[in-house]
């Protein structure tokens, strides 16, 4: 009986320091790195991450673009401008309080560009005044042109919508931008380019009109 006791004893801690009986831990997964949330106000600091747009309001405005929030919607806008594919694009929608949204040149909200749409980027970075967010249907990654710049802080879209950058200048005339679902006389982007791409004179105001017909059937979301 003491034999048997002794073996079952001897049995027991092997069984236990065994691997495949010992209780396994799961991995500790590394934290995220911390996202950096001073925006640099300086145009002129890393002008290649400067999106400029000139409107058709006769302002100038200033975006700087931030590749460590989104890395793959800020290279998209960099390669949309770079093409040209902004210049005469209206923001097609555009709410009193909220935003302006821009960047499909059908105008409807419906368009976009030809280059396939993105995978969602979400972040922790607020939607705050100046914050420029890419537009997209209901479906996460489906942003691909549009963006949208936010008047009064919305703090219900955080991590719905990709923050790849934020105004440092001009937020006065993107207050200035005409309202509307669509706008009666919608305000262009005259001139879309990076701070390292020269800087052009600044437009006149736009005296053309466009018809709400030109612009029905908003389909943004």
């Amino acid at each position: 009986m003491i034999f048997r006791s002794i073996l079952a004893v001897i049995s027991g801690v092997l069984i236990a320091s065994s691997p495949v009986a010992a209780k396994s831990k799961e991995p500790v997964a590394a934290p995220a790195p911390a996202l950096p949330t001073v925006v640099d106000p300086d145009p002129a600091h890393v002008p290649e991450d400067v999106l400029w747009l000139d409107l058709s309001n006769g302002g100038r405005v200033a975006i700087r673009l931030m590749p460590a929030w989104a890395p793959n919607h800020v290279e998209r806008i960099k390669t949309l401008t770079g093409q040209g594919f902004y210049n005469g694009v209206v923001f097609h929608r555009v709410i009193e309080g909220f935003m302006a949204q821009t960047g499909d040149p059908t105008g409807t909200g419906a368009g976009g560009s030809q280059l396939p749409d993105l995978k969602a980027e979400f972040n922790a970075m607020p939607h705050l005044r100046g914050t420029v967010s890419a537009a997209r249907t209901s479906e996460p990654d489906t942003a691909n042109s549009q963006f949208f710049i936010v008047f009064y802080p919305r703090f219900s879209l955080d991590r719905k919508y990709t923050v790849f950058g934020r105004v440092i200048s001009g937020m006065d005339v993107v207050d200035r931008i005409e309202r509307g679902e669509p706008p009666a006389n919608p305000t262009r982007i005259v001139r879309a380019h990076m701070g390292d791409q020269g800087a052009a004179p600044l437009p006149a105001p736009a005296e053309e009109s466009i018809s709400v017909d030109d612009l029905n059937n908003s389909q943004s979301d």
